[in-house]
């Protein structure tokens, strides 16, 4: 038998084993440069600095956005509020940005607000529409505020005039944004209690109810000259009545619930006297009868003594049957014995 035709004993040979070996390694070569690449378009945004770059801010690469990623902070929260302020012509820098979203703001709305105020000319500092916003104030509608004036319309006050009738009205406040008092000023709370406030002084102030009801206006004008925008985030425009209504007569009513005090006060104090009267009779009525049960034993004394004699008893006893007998014949009241 030809030995080249004999079958080969023993392990595999080496050449299956190496191209085996080869494939296996080069799967995890390509898994591993599929991660390693996912990591690194991760870490270096470069589609985003293409982006950036195109729009006409200046970042680089490496120090910028990769050094956004390793400060936890999304380049894209920065960069497009970045690419739109640049646009809008307004001077930003990125480092205040990612400042200003790594202390809790939004950068979004702070840019939208600088567009903003920056179009209706008014003005307002990066530095001023970021403490607006870490304040907890809605910069973006505070800026839309102040351009656009809100009215806030009060829930119906109710007030006393002179004469005791009561008067109902709801004000509309026409209010506007104050961009320098929003840190630290009031809100509409303040602004409503108040006007609330200015409307009672003045309709308790008032002659009449008629004289409410004929000049409304008069309100208005005096409440918005006391100056109740003073401390506040807000600059109060106008104050319009909107309604009066009369309500109850306060005063008769108040004279009514008093009448009706007194007299269950009189009504007590005629109870007492009654009481202490219905006491002090009971009072005597005691002492008669105590002192009608010392009138036997007296007699009995005098009995005993011989200070008192059967005739003298006898001549008594006449005497009061006599007594009784010209009470009954004259009408009067007859003594019980």
């Amino acid at each position: 038998m030809d030995p080249k035709l004999q079958p080969l004993s023993g392990p595999t040979s080496g050449p299956m084993n190496t191209d085996a070996l080869l494939g296996s390694l080069s799967i995890f070569v390509l898994i591993g440069a599929v991660i390693f690449l996912a990591m690194l378009f991760y870490f270096v945004p470069v589609r985003l600095w293409i982006t950036a770059i195109t729009s006409g801010v200046k970042l680089r690469l490496v120090r910028d956005l990769v050094g956004m990623r390793l400060r936890n902070v999304p380049p894209t929260q920065i960069v497009y509020p970045l690419i739109t302020a640049h646009k809008a012509g307004i001077p930003v820098d990125a480092s205040a940005l990612e400042a200003h979203y790594l202390a809790g703001g939004n950068v979004q709305k702070v840019v939208k607000a600088l567009i903003s105020a920056d179009k209706a000319s008014i003005d307002l500092p990066f530095e001023r529409a970021t403490a607006i916003d870490l304040a907890g104030r809605d910069v973006f509608e505070a800026v839309q505020l102040s351009v656009n004036p809100k009215v806030i319309e009060t829930p119906p006050i109710s007030a006393v005039a002179k004469n005791g009738i009561q008067v109902r009205a709801v004000a509309r406040v026409t209010v506007r944004a104050n961009i320098e008092r929003l840190v630290g000023g009031a809100g509409e709370e303040t602004i409503i209690a108040r006007v609330g406030e200015g409307i009672v002084s003045t309709i308790g102030s008032s002659l009449t109810h008629a004289a409410v009801l004929e000049n409304p206006d008069s309100i208005s004008k005096t409440v918005l000259a006391k100056g109740l925008d003073s401390g506040t985030a807000f600059e109060i425009l106008s104050i319009d009545i909107a309604d009066v209504d009369v309500g109850e007569n306060i005063g008769a009513k108040l004279q009514t619930d008093q009448a009706e005090a007194d007299l269950r006060v009189a009504r007590a104090r005629a109870e007492e006297r009654r009481a202490a009267a219905v006491a002090a009779e009971q009072e005597q009525r005691a002492a008669l009868v105590a002192a009608e049960a010392e009138v036997p034993r007296a007699m009995a004394d005098a009995f005993r003594s011989g200070r008192l004699g059967v005739m003298d008893y006898y001549q008594m006893k006449n005497l009061e049957a006599d007594t009784k007998m010209r009470d009954s014949i004259g009408g009067g009241p007859t003594p019980q014995t």
